[in-house]
């Protein structure tokens, strides 16, 4: 779950949720949604943008994930 994985990201580079979606130009307290729904495409960029982690990354093993 690509929440799990940002929740991850923000620990272990010492980033709150929050100052990471203001780093990667998401709004305040999206991240926190995607617990239970999925980012679209073009946050998922501007994640990727903010990180310096591929698309690719962030979704690696989702459908192995979903069943």
């Amino acid at each position: 779950m690509i929440y799990e994985r940002v929740k991850e990201y923000c620990k272990d580079n010492s980033i709150s949720v929050s100052a990471l979606e203001k780093k990667c130009g998401i709004g305040n307290g999206t991240i926190r949604l995607w617990e239970n729904s999925a980012p679209s495409l073009i946050t998922l960029l501007k994640l990727e943008k903010g990180t310096g982690v591929s698309i690719a990354e962030w979704v690696k093993g989702i459908d192995n994930e979903r069943h």
